[in-house]
């Protein structure tokens, strides 16, 4: 049985952890943030009317845990049971049991040598990798959990009827840039945004993009700063350069550092908050709470 204290404890230095772990003859990974814990498989109990890749649940110490057959669900029909093991993983403020075929180790690798897989071959939005790194001789998909778990379970995910909720808005100009390495994410947090009423919004798809585009409205001396970027959405997991990264840069720069970070991820716990505040964010919001991500937005930009 292993879990993931202690492992890298330093804010901002654009590394990840990831478990790797098989299914079948493919390499997978998770960022070690969101697990847990890794313990051998052990018999479910089986839910009526249950999603075809949920196996059941299962009682750990005190927590009472849903299975979700991750081999059945990327389609990769092999029987390893007996073999298996669960990754009991943690985010969106749930905990949920992956079962795999193998875990193979755990490595510490820069989110520069990962790559954002090829829309056209990885399904573009609908795509379950959020990145490929090589390691040794093989490729590791680095898979969105995030959307896993939305697709056999959509409640967990983004409600944009929340903003619904929120009742009749002003209408806002004001720039807001976002870095989401996620298509489906990126594509409903700025729906929601602007079904709020914030109308100008641009999109990044990791930290890199964004803080270029950053030195960009910086260098245009002819627009002020405020009126090109007003503020920054980010998630934490990207390609590139990571939104723990991103905050570092924007909060140690002289002309950027008043800028609002907001920090809206499904990895936010007590240890990430920490994190988060070391490096200079203004807010930090675990997804999927649009409503409350609105929320910080209009206390951040129109005060």
């Amino acid at each position: 049985m292993t879990n993931n204290q202690g492992i890298l404890l330093e804010s901002g230095t654009n590394e990840l952890e990831i478990v790797e772990f098989k299914i079948g003859d493919n390499y997978f990974g998770i960022n070690v943030a969101k697990v847990r814990e890794i313990i051998p498989y052990t018999p479910v109990t089986q839910i009526p009317n249950a999603h075809p890749c949920v196996k059941g649940i299962f009682k750990i110490r005190d927590s009472v845990i849903t299975a979700v057959n991750l081999p059945s669900y990327l389609n990769i029909n092999t029987n390893h049971e007996k073999d298996s093991f669960f990754i009991i993983a943690h985010f969106n403020k749930m905990s949920v049991g992956f079962e795999v075929h193998q875990v193979v180790g755990i490595h510490r690798i820069s989110w520069e040598h990962i790559e954002k897989p090829d829309a056209t071959i990885y399904g573009g939005h609908e795509g379950i990798a959020t990145g490929i790194v090589k390691y040794d001789d093989r490729l590791i998909l680095i898979l969105d959990f995030e959307k896993i778990l939305t697709d056999i379970s959509p409640r967990t995910g983004i409600q944009k009827d929340a903003i619904k909720n929120l009742g009749p808005r002003d209408r806002s100009d004001r720039p807001i840039l976002i870095a989401e390495d996620s298509e489906l994410l990126m594509k409903m947090v700025k729906e929601s945004l602007v079904e709020a009423g914030y109308e100008n919004i641009v999109v990044t798809a990791n930290g890199r993009e964004a803080w270029d585009l950053l030195q960009k409205y910086k260098n245009n001396k002819s627009v002020p700063l405020k009126d090109q970027v007003a503020c920054v959405i980010t998630d934490i997991e990207m390609p590139q350069m990571d939104g723990h990264h991103l905050t570092k840069k924007i909060k140690e720069d002289e002309e950027l550092s008043k800028l609002p970070v907001i920090i809206f991820s499904s990895l936010i716990n007590e240890a990430m908050k920490l994190k988060g505040e070391s490096l200079g964010a203004n807010a930090q919001i675990t997804k999927p709470e649009i409503a409350d991500l609105v929320g910080v937005v209009d206390r951040l930009i129109l005060k």
